[in-house]
């Protein structure tokens, strides 16, 4: 499952799991749901299998239902991919109260709401892997991201919290910081250069790091990794 599977790197994770032979189970927020259905479409004349949830991860109700509902449709999730962005930029004086709460709602609460449900069950089964997709502001609050930020740091702990509990039962718990601008529609829009970066590799493709999330799948238990962070070579950190 690909929780937040959008056009660029969460629809690249799908691909690469399906053609690993896993039925992808894709979702995004019950009124853009549609927009899957491309995904859907591709990976099925790729040979794969795959499959699109409406779905709002901040709810509670929803979440654990979508977690029945594909245990005991498609199978038991072997993969559970936490990929919401939620990434805004407002000076701290400028940061509502709403703006804030969406925000952690969006790239923490659900990350808590997935994690657990995954969780839930995987440890009967003695076996799984739940990936969160971080970023940056993970590690380090910029000027303008205060919401981001802690969203952020707030997901990363819950996933070193839950290696640290869940790992000795079995369950392979990952954060993937990603450290630097994905290439994808939002990314050309606001960089005129966005080819000249592309061709010097100086933006994330975003099948190269779904790449690293089937890496981290096939890990041996003997060698799992907690946290792996993925940037451009020319990337400042």
């Amino acid at each position: 499952m690909i929780v937040g599977a959008g056009d660029g790197l969460g629809g690249a994770i799908a691909r690469s799991f399906a053609r690993e032979g896993l039925a992808a189970c894709v979702t995004r927020r019950p009124r853009h749901e549609h927009k899957l259905d491309t995904l859907v479409a591709e990976i099925g004349e790729a040979g794969g299998t795959a499959h699109a949830f409406g779905v709002d991860a901040r709810d509670e109700d929803e979440t654990v239902a979508l977690f029945e509902r594909i245990e005991r449709e498609i199978g038991p999730l072997e993969v559970v991919v936490f990929n919401i962005g939620a990434n805004v930029r407002f000076g701290v004086r400028e940061t509502t109260a709403q703006v804030y709460r969406k925000v952690w709602e969006m790239a923490a609460f659900a990350g808590f709401l997935a994690g657990r449900e995954a969780a839930r069950h995987m440890v009967p089964r003695g076996t799984g892997t739940i990936l969160f997709t971080g970023a940056t502001a993970s590690l380090r609050g910029g000027d303008g991201y205060s919401a981001f930020a802690g969203a952020k740091h707030a997901l990363r702990a819950l996933a070193q919290s839950m290696a640290r509990e869940l790992g000795p039962q079995g369950i392979h718990v990952g954060h993937i910081v990603i450290d630097g601008a994905v290439d994808g529609d939002f990314i050309r829009g606001i960089y005129p250069d966005w080819q000249e970066r592309l061709e010097d590799d100086r933006l994330l493709t975003p099948a190269h790091i779904a790449e690293e999330y089937v890496r981290l799948w096939k890990q041996p238990r003997d060698a799992w990794t907690l946290e792996l962070d993925v940037r451009p070579w020319k990337e400042q950190f």
